[in-house]
């Protein structure tokens, strides 16, 4: 069942919507990170469900911060779903290639955010 939910971005405003549209909105539980490493920190005591990780960030990108939670107990097979504002098709086959459930455009609409959550969970879950 999808409740906890792990989102990493670096813009503190995106942080703040990913609140809103998962936490208020989607019902989830949130546990927002402002980059890879503080994820890496945090993760593995908050076991996520699903990863939502911004492609774009300082120091650690996207999949880079990907690698290191992958080598957490528990974090090793964990949906992940990234979100990028770009859109050429080699960037989307290689976030692909790293495993990704889905890939969600920035900007993205918040009042959306949870049921696309949702419908990439029901596919990757069968129900």
């Amino acid at each position: 069942m999808l409740n906890r939910i792990l989102c990493i971005d670096d813009a503190a405003d995106i942080r703040a919507v990913l609140q809103v549209a998962l936490g208020i909105i989607g019902g989830f539980s949130v546990q927002l990170c402002a980059s890879g490493s503080q994820a890496a920190e945090t993760a593995a005591d908050f076991q996520p469900d699903l990863i939502l990780l911004d492609v774009m960030m300082p120091d650690m990108d996207g999949p880079e911060t990907l690698a290191a939670l992958r080598k957490l107990p528990g974090l090793e097979q964990t949906p992940v779903v990234f979100m990028t504002g770009q859109d050429q098709p080699e960037q989307i086959e290689q976030l692909r290639a790293l495993g990704a459930l889905g890939i969600l455009p920035k900007p993205f609409n918040p009042a959306e955010l949870a049921s696309q959550i949702k419908a990439l969970w029901s596919l990757h879950s069968g129900s």
